[in-house]
């Protein structure tokens, strides 16, 4: 078996429960989204995020307002809209009970 490969699939299964508590904090373009995921060791390429960016504003979880840089291109920052802030909520509580489940179920308490 390939541990990097296991390792790199439970990532990727909290990856949009992080993004969307990222932006349930401030609104963020891409990029500073990334920074966030690599500040907490998520490492995370655009390649991951663009799609799965559009797959939650297709789904009505986030919006996104462009804003003029002084330094290039405009930016697209993205928010959670009310739909998205009560995925959010659902997500949270379901991580609370897995966490609880798996601890009982690998430390037996």
């Amino acid at each position: 078996m390939n541990i990097e490969n296991t390792k790199a699939q439970m990532r990727k299964g909290v990856l949009e429960f992080c993004i969307l508590s990222i932006l349930n904090r401030q609104e963020a373009y891409p990029s500073e989204i990334i920074e966030h995921l690599k500040g907490a060791q998520l490492i995370v390429v655009e390649g991951t995020l663009y799609p799965l960016l559009t797959r939650l504003k297709n789904a009505d979880v986030l919006s996104y307002r462009w804003e003029e840089s002084k330094f290039g291109p405009p930016r697209k920052y993205y928010r959670l809209t009310p739909l998205g802030e009560q995925f959010l909520k659902e997500l949270d509580a379901t991580w609370n009970h897995l966490v609880d489940t798996v601890s009982i179920a690998t430390n037996g308490k």
